[in-house]
């Protein structure tokens, strides 16, 4: 007879950031360049990094493209987009420096991309070695973890309430932070309530303390947090430091690349390490963890498993995956070998092809820069999201 599993309680935090944040202000300029290339040339190679200080930002790496189009100008949209449009706020997208260093790629890859034009799709190889994982849970409707969905609500609502007019006197960078109290039982998680919400929010110097803690809990915490989570023991941390004036790269560096736990899953599952801004989908770092997302996502929607992690990885050239790995953590309805072998029945993870099923040949990606790559929480019916949508599993 097995041995009862024993409940315990467990806490786990997650954060965010918002779309003004300096490094997220550098995915969405990079993302904004690889949309460019691929709104005209769906056969474009990008590895677009940005890094942004003061007064300035600068795109560099390396690109191959038929596309025609002012870098400068849709750098500066972007900028624009976020609500950068004042000295004040830390950058004016009228006035600063935009600096491009971007090359085209080295002979030796140029080679492989001039390769990859005359064969067929299955036989494209991986546009780089790694690992990638995807994962999803059940404790949320669309199958992400509560914390990191909950910290990442926070952080969209308050971009929401300061473009809106509802709090004009929020300015664009901001972070996020919550804490959940789970139960847990083996592999099984079950959200009980918040414990701690913390959000650090950039604004005008006319804005009090007093009035932004109001204004806070009133239109951005309880729009988002469900009442039943809260109760009189949440702690809330707002403006912890004090006055937040000074953000945007006036207050800190910024590069791509460097939110890619906020990113994907708040710190749940695993992460290979491999960024996805400023890269075509060609670069398995992006398409292979979109599309282990997409499998684990599929996985929990059929009911096969309340929480699920994928892992694949590649080797350079090569187009089949090298490894294929599935954990339920105990909480599947079959055992996990049976389980991976019905995800290999059902998905073709050749390097080329799972870039043609999920449609990624397309310009969607600037979108994808904030907020959180899966999950939807800014987008919640976004159909460019095709790894959003799970797919109908034969077993």
């Amino acid at each position: 007879m097995a041995a009862q599993v024993e409940s315990e309680i467990v806490m786990f935090t997650s954060e965010s950031v918002n779309e003004g944040h300096p490094d997220k202000l550098a995915d969405q300029v990079s993302d904004s360049i690889v949309d460019a290339c691929f709104a005209q040339d769906p056969d474009s190679h990008v590895a677009c990094e940005t890094c942004t200080g003061t007064n300035f930002v600068m795109i560099f790496g390396e690109i191959t493209t038929n596309a025609k189009f002012d870098y400068e100008a849709v750098v500066r949209d972007t900028i624009k987009g976020i609500g950068f449009d004042h000295p004040d706020k830390g950058l004016d997208y009228k006035t600063c420096e935009v600096l491009n260093r971007l090359h085209a790629q080295s002979v030796e890859i140029g080679q492989a991309v001039k390769k990859t034009k005359t064969i067929k799709p299955e036989e494209i190889g991986a546009g780089d070695q790694g690992h990638m994982f995807g994962y999803a849970t059940d404790e949320t409707p669309e199958l992400m973890p509560l914390t990191h969905s909950l910290a990442t609500g926070l952080g969209y609502q308050l971009t929401v309430v300061r473009k809106n007019g509802t709090l004009p006197l929020l300015r664009p960078d901001g972070k996020t932070q919550v804490t959940v109290e789970y139960e847990k039982k083996g592999g099984l998680l079950t959200p009980l309530r918040v414990h701690t919400i913390v959000i650090s929010t950039q604004h005008d110097p006319a804005y009090s303390q007093d009035d932004i803690k109001k204004d806070l809990m009133e239109h951005v915490i309880k729009p988002i947090v469900p009442a039943h989570l809260l109760d009189d023991k949440t702690i809330y941390h707002i403006n912890p430091s004090g006055m937040f004036t000074i953000g945007g790269p006036e207050g800190d560096g910024g590069l791509t690349g460097r939110k890619i736990i906020i990113d994907t899953y708040g710190g749940w599952g695993a992460h290979g390490g491999g960024a996805f801004s400023g890269k075509d989908p060609t670069k398995v770092d992006r398409s292979a963890a979109y599309y282990c997302r997409w499998i684990a996502k599929s996985i929990v929607a059929a009911k096969l498993a309340k929480r699920c992690l994928v892992q694949v990885s590649y080797a350079i050239g090569v187009p089949e995956p090298l490894s294929v790995f599935v954990d339920t953590y105990g909480t599947g309805t079959k055992p996990d070998a049976d389980i991976l072998a019905i995800v290999k029945s059902n998905f073709d993870l050749r390097a080329g092809m799972l870039v043609r099923e999920l449609d990624m040949l397309k310009p969607k990606y600037k979108k994808t820069a904030a907020y959180g790559h899966f999950g939807n929480c800014a987008r919640p019916s976004d159909p460019d999201f095709t790894w959003e949508i799970p797919k109908e599993l034969k077993f």
